[in-house]
């Protein structure tokens, strides 16, 4: 099944948000009819560890850490997937930023 839409699930620190709006509206990200730069955010807690060989934004090696972050969901057309996680990565500040892409099908 081809799907023309995907939802991504981007969890980011507070502090990055607002170059994360404006690096999603430069993709067009979040365009719904004749809307453009919609999504939401909902404020939740992430809990990780570092292992060896990591250079964590936050956090120690080996050592539990549970920070604030914002999960961001925005819509997306299946063909600006590529450019979207580009420009996600490019302004976010963890080594492995979490991104879920959940496909959408649009009655």
């Amino acid at each position: 099944m081809q799907f023309d839409f995907y939802k991504l699930e981007i969890f980011i620190p507070e502090t990055h948000f607002k170059p994360l709006q404006k690096a999603l509206q430069d993709v067009d990200a979040g365009h719904i009819g004749n809307y453009d730069s919609c999504l939401s955010y909902s404020r939740i807690t992430g809990v990780w560890r570092p292992l060896e060989n990591t250079s964590p934004y936050i956090g120690q090696f080996n050592e539990i850490s549970e920070e604030p972050e914002l999960k961001v969901e925005v819509s997306i057309k299946s063909e600006n997937l590529e450019k979207t996680i580009a420009a996600i990565k490019a302004v976010h500040p963890y080594e492995e930023p979490v991104i879920n892409i959940l496909p959408m099908l649009v009655l």
